[in-house]
């Protein structure tokens, strides 16, 4: 019996089975949780379908974290297929317009790319945790999104989405605080870099995986399967101590200052 027997957790974000959203329902239902699904657009069903069929999903639901009215319609199927409560929200979406992600920081910028990365990066966690409230706290649940090192630190080419994690990263310690009186615990994972198809937009995504494979302490990336892990633990009763946290799995890369000093 899994350490997540009994659970029911809510996964968004998940777009291929390369995805770490993938790495985190295997792992959950390893440990025994039942699952639910969102696809965004028609363009992903197939493959959220494949993950239900995979996982043995409760339910399958559309939803665009962008509008309001989807994730009301969301939070009313997670009453009816789930009414004595919801244990677990993962989020694992983020998004901005390609052009932001192109060149120099400022060189594709404007005022709407940084409301957009902003509004689907970090604010669809604000509005998700908000609408789904009710459900988490009568089950004493956790709250589970995904960021990434370019929150603290600029890193070339992460453009917007630097920003835009670190709104994210704020606003779980805001929620952990607001939440955690209702038992509601609140935290994120920041991944090393993973071949996903988020990836495939930033521009040098080899060259910063090579980077860190040579620099990372324990020499070598880390995979979806190592997100998996952690995030099940965090949303299990392991981590009941547990709130308003950032955990690094990026083989340690966080922790090093300069690099390539020993190299010729």
């Amino acid at each position: 019996m899994g350490f997540l027997h009994g659970q029911r957790a809510l996964i968004i974000g998940v777009a291929s089975n390369r995805s770490i959203a993938w790495g985190i329902a295997a792992a959950m239902r390893r440990e025994g949780a039942e699952l639910a699904f969102t696809y965004q657009n028609d363009k992903l069903r197939p493959r959220v379908e494949e993950a239900a069929e995979t996982f043995g999903a409760a339910f399958v639901a559309p939803l665009d974290v962008a509008e309001d009215r989807e994730i009301e319609a969301l939070a009313a199927r997670v009453a009816a297929t789930w009414p004595e409560g919801l244990d677990c929200l993962v989020h694992s979406v983020a998004y901005a317009p390609r052009e932001a992600l192109q060149g120099g920081f400022l060189d594709g910028l404007d005022r709407e790319a940084f409301r957009i990365a902003h509004e689907v990066s970090a604010y669809s966690l604000v509005a998700l945790c908000k609408t789904l409230r009710a459900s988490l706290a009568s089950r004493r649940g956790s709250v589970l999104t995904l960021s990434y090192l370019g929150a603290e630190r600029a890193l070339a080419h992460y453009n917007v989405m630097g920003p835009a994690k670190a709104s994210l990263e704020s606003c779980v310690r805001y929620l952990a605080l607001e939440l955690g009186a209702q038992g509601i615990r609140v935290n994120a994972i920041s991944a090393g870099p993973i071949k996903t198809l988020a990836a495939a937009g930033i521009a040098g995504f080899r060259k910063m995986l090579s980077h860190v494979e040579r620099h990372a302490p324990l020499r070598r990336s880390v995979s979806i399967e190592d997100v998996g892990n952690a995030a099940a633990f965090l949303a299990s009763p392991l981590a009941a101590g547990i709130t308003g946290e950032t955990i690094y799995v990026d083989a340690g890369y966080h922790i090093i200052g300069m690099t390539g000093l020993d190299e010729s």
